[in-house]
């Protein structure tokens, strides 16, 4: 392997903010925050979502809208429709 040329592997506070969960995950990030976490200080990076509160892992069902994209477009647009009749 040569040297110089890979990046330097360490351990990595991760905290899904969401679920309030925190992942310690060996990884190439160098963030600039950093945090204690059981004792020692870790480099730290927030997310806004992980396995930890994604519906897909976690079962929860999310619906953004009950009605389709065509429904949306006609009440939106509908004002047109009337104008040309």
């Amino acid at each position: 392997m040569k040297q110089e040329i890979h990046p330097d592997y360490q351990q990595v506070l991760f905290h899904d903010t969401n679920a309030d969960t925190y992942f310690l995950i060996g990884s190439t990030l160098k963030p600039s925050q950093s945090k204690e976490y059981q004792g020692q200080v870790y480099p730290y990076v927030t997310l806004d979502i992980s396995s930890a509160s994604h519906p897909f892992y976690t079962g929860e069902v999310r619906q953004a809208s009950n009605e389709g994209r065509v429904a949306n477009f006609n009440r939106k647009f509908a004002r047109f429709a009337k104008k040309k009749a």
